[in-house]
């Protein structure tokens, strides 16, 4: 039974070896071309044009925040800030967290909330926590506030931010108008 076992295992092996030989041989006689991808869509007008078989040297810039704002909505804000609720309340008297409480955070005074120890890169700020602030802080929180004892990376994608805002906004009942 020993020595079956060990002609079938050789001829797994040999097959392998077989198939892995013959590919190598297959490709080495005709090579296999790579399509390169079609661009998505064409370039927009104001935006460097695309030569044939490359892509557009820099991505689309931007909207400035108050047309992002102007198009977010406080529903998909919501939707987004799940991922923020492990470390952060969003409830009137909620309490904080291991972030602070953001009920009302639009219009706020920065490192306000009673009971967090804030970072003191946040402390120094000073001021209240306006759109465009909480726009730059979401992008990236550790260039924004040096030292930040917030460790998310930040919300690269300006329309999420946007949105975020939008639901902050809807939970502050003292925020101020939106920038024009």
């Amino acid at each position: 039974m020993g020595i079956t076992l060990q002609k079938m295992a050789g001829g797994v092996l040999f097959a392998l070896i077989l198939v892995v030989g013959l590919n190598l041989l297959v490709n080495g006689i005709m090579p296999v071309e790579t399509p390169h991808p079609a661009p998505s869509s064409a370039p927009h007008a104001g935006s460097p044009t695309a030569t044939a078989g490359q892509a557009p040297a820099t991505a689309a810039p931007e909207q400035p925040l108050p047309q992002r704002l102007a198009a977010a909505t406080a529903a998909k804000g919501q939707a987004d800030v799940k991922v923020c609720q492990s470390c952060h309340n969003f409830n009137e008297g909620g309490g904080t967290k291991v972030g602070p409480d953001l009920f009302g955070v639009v219009g706020r005074p920065k490192a306000a909330v009673a009971g967090f120890a804030y970072s003191d890169g946040l402390k120094k700020l000073g001021g209240d926590w306006s759109y465009e602030d909480l726009d730059k802080f979401l992008t990236k929180p550790g260039a924004f506030a040096a030292g930040t004892k917030m460790t998310f990376a930040g919300l690269p994608d300006g329309d999420k931010r946007a949105n975020v805002i939008a639901y902050l906004k809807s939970i502050s009942p003292n925020a101020p108008p939106p920038p024009q």
